[in-house]
């Protein structure tokens, strides 16, 4: 009809009763038995959202073969779909009354239960909203708000939610959360979902690999036994001014290195002595980093302190997968192409205090500070 063709032809072309396309074009309201009256909606076309779906094609296809008289598994096996599918859209989508599948009734009803008109948890509990409000304001992520929510609710069991509803509401620019959160609620600055890729693998300048990778101590792979670092550097506008990063295998504890005068091999190597120098004996076992230039004088903090290092390989930076995830949460706090000398040790310590109380979901969503504090007795 939306070609020009007339009410009948139409009907002769589909095989349908002129009635029946009135019906299907403007919906009727028919008398049914004892006195009630059922109104047919109008067939109007339909997006399909995705093939996990049934669609309309389907659904005529499971008609006919239920109309043949074919079983529930049989009709799965000729629509390509799983037998409890078949049996939950028949069952779903029959007529009450007679107990007749048909197919475009269905195709309706499915598509008007799609249709969710009432609002979302957090645009009606208020209580809820402002708790995860103020965990945003704190930078926590919306699994680490929802972590630790039944903890911190206990007798509230309406103080729940997963993630995913927080990041919807995020992502919606009219919902309430939005109004009152920051400007970039997320820690990754994005307002609307993207797609995961593969990050750029970075080139290697490391001259001197010394110890190897492979060679390091068993109990530093299964983060047993605390005590065995990892470590790398991130860098400012051109590579002139850097941080020094280090986090604990064990307890994910971080440990922010200062140098303000530049980050040579020389200056990564007296930062690592200070830093390590202040950590108990039972926390000074390995530390394991790229093949930076930055590490040139492996041997001389090796002296000093008495903790090995061993070495990546090159292009492997999943090898410490616990520092990389470190830095990408530190550029929140220090943007790339930003002067990073520009900031104090003091800084940098309020920067690794606030990371270190947070919740981590491989912690069993404890701090790395309290999980630290655990595995430092007094003797120590």
């Amino acid at each position: 009809m939306a070609e020009g063709m007339s009410n009948a032809e139409v009907c002769r072309i589909v095989g349908v009763s002129r009635g029946t396309g009135v019906r299907w074009r403007y919906g009727r309201s028919v008398a049914g038995p004892n006195g009630t009256t059922r109104t047919y909606a109008p067939i109007v076309p339909t997006v399909e959202i995705s093939t996990r779906f049934l669609s309309e094609d389907e659904r005529i296809a499971i008609a006919d073969h239920w109309a043949a008289g074919l079983g529930i598994r049989a009709i799965a096996a000729e629509v390509g779909r799983s037998p409890s599918t078949i049996s939950r859209e028949i069952r779903r989508n029959r007529d009450p009354i007679t107990g007749t599948y048909h197919p475009h009734r269905a195709q309706q009803r499915a598509r008007d239960r799609r249709a969710r008109s009432t609002p979302g948890k957090l645009a009606t509990d208020q209580a809820l909203r402002h708790y995860v409000q103020s965990r945003l304001w704190l930078r926590w992520s919306p699994e680490q708000i929802t972590r630790t929510l039944p903890a911190v609710f206990p007798d509230q069991p309406g103080m729940r939610s997963c993630h995913e509803t927080i990041y919807r509401a995020l992502y919606s620019p009219d919902h309430l959360l939005v109004r009152a959160a920051p400007e970039r609620p997320l820690r990754s600055g994005r307002i609307r979902r993207k797609r995961r890729r593969r990050g750029d693998e970075r080139a290697t300048h490391f001259i001197q690999p010394g110890q190897a990778i492979s060679k390091r101590p068993a109990e530093a792979d299964d983060r047993a036994v605390p005590g065995h670092w990892e470590g790398d550097l991130i860098t400012g506008k051109h590579n002139k001014s850097a941080i020094g990063t280090l986090i604990e295998r064990t307890t994910r504890y971080a440990v922010l290195l200062h140098l303000p005068t530049g980050h040579t091999a020389a200056d990564v190597s007296a930062a690592l002595i200070r830093a390590f120098s202040t950590l108990p004996v039972a926390l000074r076992r390995t530390l394991t980093w790229d093949q930076g230039g930055e590490m040139g004088r492996h041997h001389e903090f090796t002296t000093a302190t008495n903790v090995p290092v061993y070495f990546c390989q090159p292009g492997s930076p999943w090898q410490r997968g616990s520092n990389e995830n470190l830095n990408g949460l530190l550029r929140e706090y220090f943007p790339k192409g930003s002067n990073l000398a520009a900031h104090t040790a003091e800084h940098l310590a309020a920067v690794a205090a606030e990371i270190n109380n947070r919740p981590r979901k491989c912690l069993g969503w404890s701090t790395p500070a309290r999980r630290l504090a655990t595995v430092i007795t007094p003797t120590q």
